[in-house]
């Protein structure tokens, strides 16, 4: 499973430090939020490598909800797995703070070829909302981050699949939704799962964005730049 070398631990009692959660955002899921940042004083693990750790050991239901319910920093905590089949659960942090809640239904597949190419489909997906999608959403709109503090984060995400018998999901973009109420946003990011082009599946993952203010071009399109620039930057120290 390629998730060893982003957290510590066993499958119950799992560590991520700001050093494994930045690896992931930035090799895995292509994600450059300042908030994944190691030297970032805000610095969260991205929900993403939550949701695979949850796929990791407990593999795919047919229906899946997955809510962020707190946000995990660098402050040592170890994230509580528990070992259970029920419906619903929480991943609890040391801290006592519910991080993540879960739930699912249905049949289950714990096949790690299908588990492994979910994650990496989604999350490369899911790692290219910013700027790609979320930005041209906001322009229609005539919105815009707070730049100076950018808070876009990961509030949920739901699956929901027709049967579990395929071997390829490959995740396709469907038309995303941004609502705007005051200095707030939720955007829905709609996908389809296929497999040899077949339709198996849907879901949609939910952001929330603080700080929302009136759109302007020019600070707007040089934070996306800027994104970019450190994007590319990283890119070419490892290499690739």
């Amino acid at each position: 499973m390629f998730l060893k070398e982003f957290y510590s631990g066993t499958n119950d009692c799992i560590n991520i430090t700001a050093e494994q959660g930045s690896l992931f955002a930035k090799e895995i899921a292509g994600d450059f939020n300042p908030l994944h940042d190691v030297e970032s004083k805000r610095f969260c693990v991205p929900g993403d490598l939550l949701f695979a750790l949850v796929l990791h050991k407990y593999g795919v239901s047919e229906k899946m909800n997955f809510t962020f319910s707190g946000m995990l920093g660098n402050g040592g905590v170890t994230l509580d797995f528990p070992e259970t089949d029920a419906e619903q659960f929480d991943i609890d942090g040391s801290n006592g703070k519910t991080i993540l809640k879960v739930e699912r239904n249905g049949e289950q597949t714990q096949t790690e070829s299908v588990v492994d190419a979910l994650i990496r489909d989604y999350v490369a997906f899911s790692g290219h909302n910013f700027p790609y999608v979320l930005v041209p959403l906001m322009t229609k709109q005539n919105v815009m981050i707070n730049i100076s503090r950018p808070f876009v984060i990961y509030d949920s995400m739901t699956l929901e699949f027709d049967h579990l018998d395929f071997t390829h999901p490959k995740i396709e973009m469907m038309e995303p939704e941004l609502s705007v109420n005051g200095k707030r946003g939720e955007a829905h990011l709609h996908f389809q799962i296929k497999s040899e082009d077949k339709v198996v599946g849907k879901g949609f993952k939910k952001i929330t964005i603080s700080g929302i203010r009136e759109y302007e071009e020019k600070p707007m399109q040089d934070f996306v730049d800027d994104y970019l620039a450190r994007k590319d930057t990283y890119l070419e120290s490892m290499g690739s």
